[in-house]
């Protein structure tokens, strides 16, 4: 593969996603936010600084999953439903390098977007006097953006051979299995059924484990996990990035226009 060509599509990727007005999230995500510091501390006395600070966390999440399962599905579909698919094969192009490069620019998409919302965060905290962890906040903000790249290489995998409607179905399935799929292996032990046992554990095996990126209870409590941790997990991510990647390529390259 072409780094340079790679690049090209991440390129266009990035500013045409942008074009689509994406950002105006964040001024959104900057008022919610101004609503919450307001209203939580009438709501709940005791503790609106983690209510706060989880809420903040958990809009990012929101908000970037939004963008990830609504834009990733649709970065390939979209070409061949257009039939622009016809001219980006012809070119000196191959399609390995098609979806890592569209891979590459929504990931940087959202990038942009997790670092703003980030940023509007912190500011806003600051402004309202509320004490916050930085480093568990910056830690926390990190792996929800490893966690939308994996969700990204998801939502290009359905949209390579299904509809845009099913893969954005798909890839908010994948999404919430995902979250519990250390409870099905739970549910599986319970039942005492072998058969059971092994399909939960099955699916634990082939669904991603996102709860590996989920570090929003310890920003919230100012605690920061192991660096080795912290460095499985993101391999973790990597490495099923790259698979659900490989996949994609295999599929698409099979696919005739």
């Amino acid at each position: 593969m072409n780094l340079n060509r790679i690049l090209t599509v991440a390129t266009n990727v990035f500013w045409e996603v942008i074009r689509d007005r994406i950002l105006y999230l964040v001024v959104f995500f900057a008022l919610l936010m101004g609503v919450a510091v307001r209203l939580i501390p009438e709501l709940a006395a005791t503790t609106e600084k983690r209510i706060i600070l989880d809420v903040g966390l958990a809009a990012i999440s929101v908000f970037g999953l939004i963008v990830t399962v609504f834009v990733s599905t649709g970065l390939v579909n979209k070409e061949i439903e257009k039939r622009t698919v016809y001219l980006l094969v012809a070119k000196p192009i191959s399609r390995a390098e098609l979806i890592v490069g569209k891979h590459f620019g929504l990931s940087a998409v959202l990038g942009v977007l997790v670092a703003a919302m980030t940023a509007i965060y912190l500011v806003i905290l600051s402004l309202s006097r509320i004490s916050y962890p930085l480093i568990s906040i910056l830690m926390a903000a990190l792996f929800v953006w490893f966690e939308l790249c994996l969700l990204v290489g998801v939502g290009i995998l359905f949209g390579v051979f299904s509809s845009s409607l099913l893969a954005t179905l798909l890839t908010f399935g994948v999404y919430l299995m995902g979250h519990s799929t250390r409870d099905l292996v739970a549910v599986g032990k319970l039942t005492k059924n072998p058969g059971i046992e092994q399909l939960m554990m099955g699916l634990y095996l082939i669904l991603p484990d996102l709860a590996r990126f989920n570090l929003r209870n310890d920003a919230v409590y100012g605690q920061v996990p192991y660096l080795a941790g912290l460095i499985t997990n993101a391999g973790y991510g990597l490495l099923y990035c790259a698979l659900l990647l490989s996949i994609s390529i295999a599929i698409f390259s099979r696919r005739e226009f």
